[in-house]
């Protein structure tokens, strides 16, 4: 059996975004049939035992197309007589393509996320990127925004078809106990809005305890809970003191993994009001947590950043808001609080739509029909 090379510096046990993406498509892969190049990473030797595929680790915590992993690479290739290769970011690793195909690798793919928006919105980083498409055969795209942004600056040099992020729709489920968590933090029975995201000033949290006071003016009991940690969290908490919102805002810090869907099962109505940033440098590429929070049968509420309105189906299974305004947020949330019976109706129409269009078998079809044209 012919084997893909996997060649990627986002890889558990690392987390974040890409590092989930890219983990969830090889799991659609038959055993055996790949061989994985990655950084390396605590606890990676614990991670990579269980795992029904050799990984190999190069000695860095920062995997960058340097010689010795083009030597590396060229080795793997032709010691498991690999005829493709997948890189799980293709900025910057895409540019060992070249030394790929003279090992012997007839197909080269290259994914896509956020940053590389980013990249050809700049003049060098643009030529990079360029070099990097015209020695691939395919780039994949996570979103009709992001395809709208690299399309022009790649002008033709490769195929591009769209390759998303999906949700595991058996993990992120209605079915998920939001009740522990809900007693953890004490909301009891009150209506609860969930954010569930890396505190950055990209995502809105911000936004959001900006404008609860006009949520609480129309829902007194109402909660917000902010679940994540990062750069933010600090400012925040700065922020929900000054407002005297203490008793209606929580902050959960950092959350593991698996213990995600019962955060987004505590919620009724799911907000992240992602807004773009520096000039277009700083976007949503997709947004993975509205999908995720649809798969569990919530309402969302989402910003107008980059590719995250193509996550909701306006008036269907969320809405789409203006993200800075924290009145307009507001409203919205206040709306949907004010109707539980319609909320759940959107979260219902969410949970089927991402059992049709975001599931990892949808995904995992694409992703097999680019490996095996």
């Amino acid at each position: 059996m012919s084997r893909t090379l996997v060649v990627t510096n986002d890889f558990p046990p690392r987390q974040g975004g890409i590092q989930t993406f890219v983990a969830a498509l090889l799991a659609t892969r038959p055993a055996g049939s790949l061989v994985v190049l990655a950084s390396d990473h605590p606890g990676a030797r614990e991670h990579d035992a269980a795992l029904p595929y050799e990984v190999v680790r190069a000695p860095t915590g920062m995997l960058l197309p340097t010689r010795a992993t083009a030597r590396t690479a060229a080795r793997l290739a032709r010691e498991h007589g690999c005829r493709t290769a997948f890189f799980g970011a293709a900025a910057p690793l895409g540019a060992l393509a070249p030394g790929l195909r003279r090992a012997g690798v007839a197909r080269l793919v290259g994914a896509t996320h956020g940053h590389e928006t980013g990249w050809v919105a700049l003049p060098g980083a643009r030529q990079a990127m360029q070099r990097i498409a015209g020695g691939l055969d395919v780039l994949t795209y996570i979103s009709r925004y992001t395809h709208s942004r690299l399309a022009p600056a790649l002008a033709g040099r490769t195929e591009l078809v769209q390759l998303s992020p999906g949700v595991d729709v058996d993990r992120f489920s209605p079915a998920a106990d939001g009740g522990p968590v809900r007693e953890r933090y004490g909301l009891g029975d009150a209506p609860v809005v969930v954010c569930v995201s890396r505190l950055v000033p990209r995502k809105g949290q911000d936004t959001l305890v900006r404008g609860w006071s006009q949520v609480l003016a129309r829902h007194p009991r109402a909660r917000l809970l902010l679940v994540g940690g990062g750069p933010s969290e600090a400012a925040l908490r700065k922020e929900v003191r000054a407002r005297g919102l203490g008793h209606s805002v929580v902050l959960t810090g950092g959350v593991a993994p698996e213990r995600l869907p019962e955060h987004y099962a505590a919620g009724d109505v799911f907000a992240m009001p992602c807004r773009t940033r520096r000039a277009g440098l700083d976007v949503e590429g997709l947004g993975m947590v509205f999908l995720e929070a649809a798969a569990c049968g919530l309402p969302v509420v989402a910003g107008t950043s980059g590719g995250a309105p193509e996550t909701v189906l306006e008036g269907v299974t969320g809405h789409v808001v203006d993200p800075r305004s924290p009145s307009a947020v507001a409203s919205v949330l206040a709306d949907l609080l004010d109707d539980p019976a319609r909320a759940r109706a959107m979260g219902a129409a969410g949970r089927g739509w991402v059992e049709q269009r975001w599931s990892w078998t949808t995904i995992g079809q694409t992703f097999a029909a680019l490996l095996e044209p």
